[in-house]
């Protein structure tokens, strides 16, 4: 199974995703949350401080954990996500984003519900709308 971390970066009643690029491995072309696989020995909060430094060039001062979300395809995977909401740094697009956009709680709930099913109620309550 691939065990992966990702965060809802909130700021202002808004959600910062990132749109991948085409030539990724994992959801190529899609809008996506920010974090990565979980790497032997590291736990889940450091592995998403890793990974929000390697993607955006920032480190939550401000996180808690919020749900847990799993599919089958293209592997198992389970994604366990976190709300940041203060950080130090400016995000700034270091690796696997062709853009970045920060994105109402409609805009955001459309641009992931494909991706799955609980995305919609999870952005809502990242953004205190229940």
């Amino acid at each position: 199974m691939h065990d992966c971390v990702g965060a809802f970066i909130v700021k202002d009643g808004e959600v910062l995703l990132g749109l991948r690029s085409d030539d990724c491995d994992w959801l190529a072309g899609a809008w996506d949350v920010f974090g990565g696989h979980i790497e032997p020995g590291e736990s889940a909060d450091e592995a998403l401080r890793r990974e929000l430094d390697e993607e955006l060039g920032i480190a939550p001062t401000r996180m808690r954990y919020l749900d847990a979300i799993a599919g089958d395809a293209p592997e198992p995977w389970r994604l366990r996500l976190y709300v940041v909401e203060a950080w130090t740094g400016t995000p700034q697009n270091r690796q696997e984003h062709a853009a970045l956009s920060w994105s109402t709680l409609e805009q955001a709930q459309q641009r992931l519900a494909a991706a799955h099913p609980d995305f919609p109620r999870l952005l809502a309550q990242a953004l205190g709308g229940g």
